[in-house]
């Protein structure tokens, strides 16, 4: 059972930076593809972008491109969301998610507790 554990999160001026960290419990996350979501106060929970258990490929939501970098360092079962030319809308919890159901697959079973992000504008 791998746990993950977010960090990074805070009150950030429009225009700031964040680096959200996600840390996983079991040396197995190195296997798993890494997912990055985001929830808003009264909107649905939206997928921020992915990164494959190598670092080979990485995806990003069109919001987020060009504004942040995904990464990940499985020797310190580490995984990054860089953030920089935040704006108010990114104000979210943001949650990190891992699956070991493959990399096709659209289901995460393993959760972080999700850090709150808030730009204020």
């Amino acid at each position: 059972q791998v746990q993950l554990v977010e960090s990074g999160g805070g009150l950030v001026q429009a225009g700031g930076s964040l680096r959200l960290s996600c840390a996983a419990s079991e040396r197995t996350f190195s296997n798993y593809p890494m997912v990055w979501f985001r929830q808003a106060p009264g909107k649905e929970r939206e997928f921020v972008g992915s990164i494959s258990p190598s670092g080979d490929f990485i995806y990003y939501t069109d919001s987020m491109k060009g504004r942040s970098t995904i990464s990940r360092d499985n020797a310190k079962n580490l995984a990054y969301l860089q953030m920089n030319r935040l704006k108010p809308e990114d104000t979210a919890v943001y949650y990190c998610a891992a699956t070991a159901r493959g990399p096709t697959s659209t289901v995460y079973e393993y959760w972080g507790q999700g850090t709150q992000v808030t730009v204020s504008s």
